[in-house]
């Protein structure tokens, strides 16, 4: 078919199945109909399309899909990594294949610029690198964002959380807290977050800011801003610091930044700090008790000290929700309180998850008062509150939503005024 996809190249215009389908007939093969429509789909998969992944992305539950060479293809359905049926004729169809995506994103793809990352019309995220740097070949790693959000219902059918952690992480959203979701790559924090900024009240306006859109939560009034690499030249750089500046002047109701990865902590917690709360977002780290750390190396790449990462974090950030990508799939496995000490920002645990079984630790009469919620209902000691249902413990409290709508946290020393800032 090689020669019927160099003519239908030879000619100016889009590629369209009538164009493949003229040019087939037109080499005098005889392939039959099956034979001749299997040709068609193949070439303008190859032309317009993702080639020999094209069957991949048709299948609604991959999320990812690997090349690691002309006939190592993986891909990921969310519960772990698995090898993929298709193959490529070799390294020259690789290749060409990730150049032409790179292309289509605006980007060129080369010995001058052997990594790029794109994003591209229709969900695709793709990150692509050439040989030498790969000394396997042409890689490339796609991300592929899909319209259908989880709800958290399904998101407990599919064993992310049980019942009672639902019932955190819902209360969580209605009492306005501010919060990072942590987890390691792949371990669901993006999905994760999509779900949860669907429970955010209609009227609120939330304004998401990404280096690559992928958040796509059910909300009726979301503004998404995403970052602009520079061009050839350097120039045109749109970061996410400047974003969340910009955002800023766009009255969000609830900011979020969909990974924290550089200097544009220091605006995040400044705008928390200042009126902003019930934010998020996600990091990237090991386990929750990391994100001290994580916190206090992005904050030095914006010349932030640890004193004053410490400060800003324990002030701005109520809880943080840790996933891990398991054997049987994504879990939260821990929720935690951001506490400022003497010996530096930590993480307390409020409850541990394992196996389904709920415990609550040290951090968890914080974590219950800015929820609104009794303490003494789920003993900090060590007491298994698999059966009790947090939306039932003290909901009549005095921090208790009421007729008038959800609460807003209870104020904490250091805090300051939250109701000052720029929106």
């Amino acid at each position: 078919m090689e020669s019927v996809r160099e003519s239908v190249m030879s000619d100016a215009g889009p590629v369209t199945p009538s164009r493949v389908a003229a040019a087939v007939q037109a080499s005098g093969r005889l392939l039959g109909t099956a034979g001749a429509l299997a040709a068609v789909e193949g070439i303008s998969a190859e032309l317009n399309g993702l080639g020999p992944l094209q069957a991949l992305v048709r299948d609604p539950s991959v999320t990812d899909i690997f090349v690691n060479g002309p006939g190592a293809v993986w891909l990921d359905r969310g519960d772990g990594l698995e090898r993929a049926p298709v193959a490529f004729s070799g390294e020259p169809q690789v290749r060409a294949l990730a150049a032409r995506l790179v292309a289509a994103g605006g980007r060129r793809l080369d010995d001058g610029s052997p990594c790029v990352d794109i994003r591209l019309e229709g969900g695709f995220r793709v990150h692509a690198v050439l040989p030498p740097i790969s000394t396997a070949g042409t890689l490339l790693s796609i991300r592929i964002r899909r319209e259908r959000v989880f709800s958290m219902d399904e998101l407990r059918r599919n064993g992310m959380f049980g019942a009672q952690v639902q019932g955190v992480l819902e209360r969580m959203l209605e009492r306005r807290l501010s919060f990072l979701i942590s987890g390691a790559t792949g371990s669901g924090k993006t999905t994760l977050l999509a779900t949860l900024l669907g429970l955010c009240a209609p009227g609120e306006r939330l304004v998401l800011i990404e280096d690559a859109a992928e958040l796509n939560p059910v909300h009726p009034h979301v503004v998404s801003l995403e970052a602009r690499h520079g061009n050839l030249e350097g120039g045109g750089v749109v970061d996410l610091g400047e974003l969340v500046r910009q955002s800023l002047r766009m009255r969000p109701d609830r900011l979020v930044v969909g990974e924290c990865r550089g200097a544009e902590v220091r605006e995040l917690l400044a705008a928390m700090n200042t009126g902003h709360s019930g934010g998020g977002g996600t990091i990237h780290a090991n386990t929750a008790a990391d994100v001290p750390a994580r916190l206090t190396a992005l904050g030095a790449l914006a010349g932030m000290g640890q004193d004053a990462v410490r400060l800003q974090a324990a002030s701005a950030l109520d809880a943080v929700v840790h996933v891990e990508r398991l054997n049987n799939g994504r879990t939260v496995s821990c929720i935690g309180v951001l506490q400022g000490s003497t010996a530096g920002l930590v993480v307390g645990s409020a409850l541990d998850i394992c196996r389904g079984a709920v415990r609550a630790g040290p951090a968890w009469p914080k974590l219950a008062e800015r929820l609104g919620l009794d303490p003494g209902g789920w003993d900090p000691g060590g007491l298994d509150p698999g059966e009790l249902d947090p939306g039932e413990l003290n909901p009549g409290g005095k921090n208790a939503a009421g007729p008038a709508g959800p609460a807003r946290p209870p104020e904490r020393a250091g805090r300051g005024d939250r109701g000052g800032g720029e929106g």
